[in-house]
C-alpha cells in the first residue's frame, strides 16, 4: 500500500515554523516526512537554511512520525561525522529514520573551500563514504585512504538495526550506480517516461526496497495564486544537470531564473487550485510503482496546504 509523507523543505522555511509545520503534518494525516539538507536556499526569495540534524532531533523528538533526509557526505560532511549522526538518530528513535545518500551541489558543498569535482568523481566519492557508514555501522573501527580519509573512527552508541540507506538519484545512471548498495532509491517528480527509466534502471541493477519520490506541487484557493505561488517560489529549480548541480550561489540562481515563466516553472510542479487535480497527479505516481510518496508544497505558508491535505487530499487517495 502506498504511504504519504510531508516534505519539509529547510530552504524555504525557518526552522522554528517547519518545526510546527511537521507537527501539524502528522496531525493532518501523513503517516512520514522527510526533509533536505541545505547550506544555502535556492534563491534569495526563499531565504532560510536551517540546520537539518539538529531539527530532525527535535522532530523526531516531538511527533511519532518515521523522518528522513537527503544529505551528501564527502566534502561538507565527513562520511565519519555522518556516520555517527545518522547511528545516534537511529539508536534513539528506532525503525523511524531514514537517510538518503546522494553526490550533493555545488551551492551547498562549495562552502568548505575545496574544489567542486565532476560528477563521475562525486559518484566515486559517495561510494567510498557509503563503504565507510556501512562499516561504522556495523560496528568496524575503520581507517580508510582514498577521495575521503579516515583514522581509526568507530562508533560506540548503534542502533539495533542498521538505519536504511537510500540512493537519492534522478538520472537511470544514477540509480543504476546506487543499486549497488542502497536500501531503496528516492527520486523526485519528472515526466512519467523518466521516471520509469529511473526505477528500470535501478531494479534492472539489482536495486532492492521501496521506491520513493519527492512530488513538488503548488495549491492556492484560486489557480492564479497557485500559479504565482510557485513562480515565485521554485523558477531556480527548474535547470537540468549540470546546471542545476554546478551553481554556487543562491545569486546565481536568481539570475539564472530571471526569464523563467510559469509555463516552464509548471513542468516541474504541479500546480492547481482544485484538491481533486492534485489526488489524481498523486495517484498517477501511486500507479507507477512508488511505494512512499512525499508531497512537497512549494509555499512559503504551509497551513491552507495541510488543512486541505487533511480533509480532502489524503481522505481521497486513501480510499482509492
Amino acid at each position: 500500500m502506498t504511504t504519504y509523507g510531508f516534505h519539509a523543505s529547510h530552504e524555504q522555511i525557518g526552522p522554528s515554523r517547519l518545526l510546527s509545520d511537521v507537527q501539524e503534518a502528522e496531525r493532518a494525516g501523513f503517516d512520514m516526512a522527510m526533509c533536505s539538507d541545505h547550506f544555502l536556499p535556492w534563491s534569495e526569495r526563499q531565504g532560510h537554511s536551517g540546520f537539518t540534524w539538529s531539527w530532525l532531533g527535535a522532530a523526531l523528538a516531538t511527533t511519532g512520525l518515521r523522518l528522513g533526509c537527503v544529505n551528501a557526505p564527502g566534502q561538507r560532511y565527513h562520511p565519519a561525522i555522518i556516520a555517527q549522526a545518522i547511528a545516534t538518530l537511529g539508536e534513539m528513535f528506532p525503525g523511524r529514520f531514514w537517510t538518503a545518500l546522494g553526490s550533493g551541489q555545488a551551492m551547498n558543498e562549495h562552502i568548505t573551500g575545496d574544489p567542486w569535482p565532476g560528477k563521475a568523481e562525486r559518484i566515486a566519492r559517495l561510494e567510498e563514504c557509503v563503504d565507510v557508514i556501512r562499516r561504522l555501522h556495523a560496528g568496524e573501527e575503520v581507517t580508510h585512504a582514498g577521495r575521503v580519509r579516515v583514522d581509526r573512527a568507530r562508533l560506540y552508541d548503534l542502533p539495533a538495526e542498521p538505519v536504511p540507506l537510500i540512493a537519492a538519484a534522478i538520472t537511470p545512471p544514477t540509480a543504476a550506480r546506487g543499486a549497488a548498495w542502497a536500501d531503496g532509491l528516492v527520486t523526485i517528480n519528472q515526466p512519467h517516461e523518466k521516471l520509469r527509466a529511473v526505477v528500470d534502471a535501478y531494479r534492472d541493477a539489482g536495486g532492492r526496497g521501496p521506491l520513493a519520490i519527492q512530488v513538488h506541487l503548488s495549491w492556492a484557493p484560486t489557480e492564479d495564486e497557485a500559479v504565482a505561488l510557485a513562480h515565485d517560489q521554485w523558477r531556480s529549480n527548474v535547470f537540468a544537470e549540470p546546471l542545476s548541480l554546478d551553481m554556487p550561489t543562491p545569486e546565481y540562481y536568481d539570475i539564472a531564473s530571471r526569464d523563467v515563466t510559469a509555463h516552464t516553472v509548471a513542468g516541474a510542479v504541479r500546480i492547481s487550485a482544485d484538491p481533486g487535480r492534485h489526488v489524481a497527479w498523486i495517484r498517477e505516481y501511486a500507479d507507477l510503482g512508488f511505494d512512499e510518496i512525499y508531497l512537497h508544497h512549494v509555499g512559503q505558508d504551509q497551513r491552507a496546504w495541510l488543512d486541505t491535505a487533511a480533509t480532502t487530499v489524503l481522505p481521497a487517495l486513501r480510499e482509492s
